[in-house]
């Protein structure tokens, strides 16, 4: 008898638990433990940010420029516009990464509500 035999109907969020959350929240735990005493302002900070934000920039650009699936059906000027409107909340809203991407968001799903597609 294992763990999931016991209730047939919770074995897929058990797994879920245990094959997802998990191992990822160990990690996570792990890295609050290790950053308590690091400099955020350090060079290697500031190294590992500005990687991250290309690293974000690249894949907006490919979701851009090569669309797949639903966001191919938007006309690539949507995208564009979007992607332009999106750049602009970012630095309106003291470089936020979350105004950017809700303010992207919200101009390609406007675009494409007012477009009837």
């Amino acid at each position: 008898m294992t763990i999931f035999s016991a209730d047939p109907a919770l074995a897929p969020y058990l797994a879920l638990i245990l094959f997802g959350f998990l191992p990822s929240e160990i990690w996570r735990v792990l890295g609050v433990a290790i950053s308590h005493g690091l400099d955020e302002e350090s060079e290697l900070f500031r190294f590992v940010r500005s990687v991250a934000a290309v690293l974000l920039v690249g894949v907006v650009v490919k979701i851009v420029v090569l669309p797949s699936r639903e966001m191919a059906a938007a006309p690539p000027w949507t995208r564009v516009v979007a992607f332009a409107v999106a750049g602009a909340a970012f630095f309106a809203f003291r470089r936020s990464v979350f105004a950017a991407v809700a303010a992207g968001v919200a101009t390609i799903v406007l675009a494409v509500w007012l477009m009837g597609r």
